[in-house]
């Protein structure tokens, strides 16, 4: 079977193929690009021949409507959506209601849980950063969320006076003595920066703390602006929504 993955998040879509277990010709385009050329502009980068169509999708249901209709006419198939349930392929949501947990949250900690089956700290660092814990027994035990490090900063711009527009450098610009900036645009960035990679730090020295031999997970768009900036070594999982759509397709067949 081949397969079209869609990771639809507010910045960026993000898509691959899956066959045989594996995710091949991934691509992204950012969501600017789709406002400024409309949503067709997908069509020449997706193949037509597809047997099923699976998307994350966190960019609402007027978006996801018109995308279900490229797909339908461009691939020839049905485009299903994700959706985040009580207990599936292996994690248990601990949400009271299950539907409002993030589906890209969700389908994240599905794809580091089919990897690992183990205790881990799945982050997802984009326009948004989601923290979310998993036990020993694949029970979600709850999660963070907070602005990213280019949200945060640009927030400051936009509501307090006199702070200049800052985009975030990456973690080096900001290594040892350098967190402590000696303008005000180095230490708007670095400050973004280390409040993102100081809240990951904390979850995960707080699961092991609590006995979980935890390993960390990071995916996201930022991912590799923070990379180097943390104390842990994580596993970097560019596609690990991806990843987790191939596992919900691989398990409904």
């Amino acid at each position: 079977m081949t397969a079209l993955l869609l990771d639809v998040g507010n910045t960026r879509l993000k898509w691959g193929i899956a066959e045989d277990g594996e995710i091949h010709r991934t691509g992204s385009i950012t969501q600017e690009k789709i406002r400024e050329n409309g949503i067709g502009v997908l069509t020449s980068r997706l193949p037509r021949k597809i047997d099923a169509a699976l998307v994350s999708n966190v960019a609402g249901t007027t978006f996801g409507t018109r995308l279900a209709g490229v797909i339908g006419a461009h691939c020839g198939c049905e485009l299903r959506f994700a959706k985040s349930a009580r207990n599936a392929h292996g994690v248990s949501n601990s949400y009271k209601n299950p539907r409002r947990l993030g589906v890209d949250r969700w389908v994240a900690m599905i794809g580091a849980w089919a990897e690992l089956q183990s205790a881990c700290l799945i982050v997802d660092a984009g326009t948004a950063v989601t923290i979310d814990a998993i036990d020993d027994d694949g029970c979600h035990l709850g999660g963070q969320i907070l602005p990213g490090v280019v949200l945060m900063a640009k927030s400051l711009t936009e509501h307090t006076s006199d702070l200049p527009p800052t985009k975030p450098g990456a973690a080096g610009a900001y290594a040892g003595l350098d967190m402590f900036g000696r303008n005000t645009r180095t230490a708007i960035g670095s400050g973004a920066l280390m409040a993102v990679t100081g809240a990951v730090e904390r979850a995960i020295r707080t699961l092991r703390s609590n006995a979980y031999d935890a390993s960390l997970v990071l995916t996201g768009g930022d991912a590799s602006r923070i990379l180097t900036a943390l104390e842990d070594s994580p596993l970097h999982r560019p596609n690990l929504v991806l990843h987790g759509l191939m596992q919900m397709l691989e398990q409904r067949r």
